[in-house]
């Protein structure tokens, strides 16, 4: 079997897995992790703004949000504790989780693939690739959890905001 193809089975299992866990543990939450020591984490930003898109869209945020980074738990543990219908939710699980498998699979191969080969021919080169990309990633994490700090963190921004 191809590499990319069974890269793709392996992480679409996965992803079906997470995600539907991820649902699941939202399914039963439901109202009760809003009064629970979670509904401080509930109450920020990012889930509040999750939680108006799949009121507002539905279904195809869910599926949407497997392309994003640091969106598609929310939206599953989101779209489980509001009991989006399970004929609603699996149609975009099966589709977001292929689309994540397939992009995860081809990329994260072809970046494999462009490292081996850099470590044979160049190790130097590699090594220097592998911790640029490093610093990027703590930079880029650093610099979000600083704007994040310095942003008022109030609970009803979004809904004060749709309100006038």
């Amino acid at each position: 079997m191809d590499d990319v193809a069974l890269t793709a089975a392996a992480l679409y299992v996965i992803v079906l897995l997470r995600a539907g866990g991820t649902f699941a543990v939202g399914w039963l939450a439901g109202a009760g992790a809003r009064r629970s020591r979670f509904s401080e984490r509930m109450s920020t930003a990012k889930f509040q703004r999750v939680e108006r898109a799949i009121q507002r869209w539905g279904a195809p945020v869910v599926a949407v949000s497997f392309l994003t980074v640091g969106f598609q738990t929310a939206a599953n543990f989101l779209a489980g504790s509001m009991r989006m219908p399970l004929s609603r939710y699996l149609p975009a699980l099966f589709v977001g989780g292929a689309a994540w498998a397939l992009v995860y699979a081809t990329v994260g191969l072809g970046v494999l693939d462009v490292l081996a080969g850099l470590f044979a021919e160049r190790p130097v080169l590699a090594v220097a690739a592998v911790v640029a990309l490093l610093l990027a990633v703590c930079g880029g994490v650093a610099y979000r959890r600083r704007r994040a700090a310095r942003s008022p963190r109030v609970a009803d921004t979004g809904a004060a905001a749709e309100e006038s």
